[in-house]
């Protein structure tokens, strides 16, 4: 089915929900990139056993799609001095929710309650903070629809799937704040920042 082989199926087949999907990204290591920058496609990852993101976002979008789900994902954009993130998002019972790989304490799994996909969006806004304490989220795209990269065979690629990233940033993306309210922004409280410290995998130095 879509180019994997049994034994990854036999992985990917049990993943038939949401939540199972978060589960099943979360047990998977952080691609820390040691020997470069990656984009793995999800039958890279399946084979490596780790991934960053987007990769995660990927993999999941994916699996999901193998049980009759849209495979979508959304990309959260960042100021410069900031990392974007990408999330694979879901729809049940005509709510929005979101799977997510990272490796801090936030920017993680939403549960499908969400009217739209703003609102979803915006449930990652106040986790969004440098060491400085700065809220950084600034804008999204509207949920992309990955079966559109299927003729360059992104789920199977053997090569980086650079092609999808690429086309995230050449999209629009609607902005989340108006001059104002990016004026009256506070900083995170410095407990906030203490927790966002914690990562889940250490980097080998």
């Amino acid at each position: 089915m879509f180019g994997f082989n049994k034994k990854e199926l036999e992985i990917i087949n049990p993943l038939d929900t949401p939540k199972k999907v978060q589960d099943f990204l979360d047990k998977l290591k952080i691609n820390f990139e040691e020997d470069g920058d990656t984009c793995m496609s999800p039958k890279t990852v399946l084979r490596k056993g780790k991934a960053h993101c987007m990769e995660g976002a990927l993999l999941a979008a994916c699996i999901l799609r193998i049980h009759k789900y849209k495979p979508l994902i959304v990309d959260l954009v960042t100021t410069k001095e900031d990392f974007d993130h990408v999330i694979t998002v879901f729809k049940q019972d005509g709510y929005w929710g979101s799977i997510s790989k990272t490796n801090h304490a936030v920017l993680r799994y939403r549960e499908p309650v969400y009217k739209t996909i703003r609102e979803l969006v915006m449930s990652y806004f106040h986790e969004y903070f440098m060491d400085n304490g700065k809220k950084t989220l600034r804008s999204y795209s509207s949920p992309v629809n990955l079966s559109k990269f299927d003729k360059k065979g992104w789920m199977i690629d053997e090569k980086d799937v650079w092609y999808i990233p690429e086309y995230l940033c050449k999209i629009p993306h609607k902005k989340i704040l108006s001059r104002k309210q990016l004026l009256n922004l506070k900083k995170a409280h410095p407990v906030e920042i203490k927790a966002g410290k914690i990562v889940e995998w250490k980097e080998k130095q």
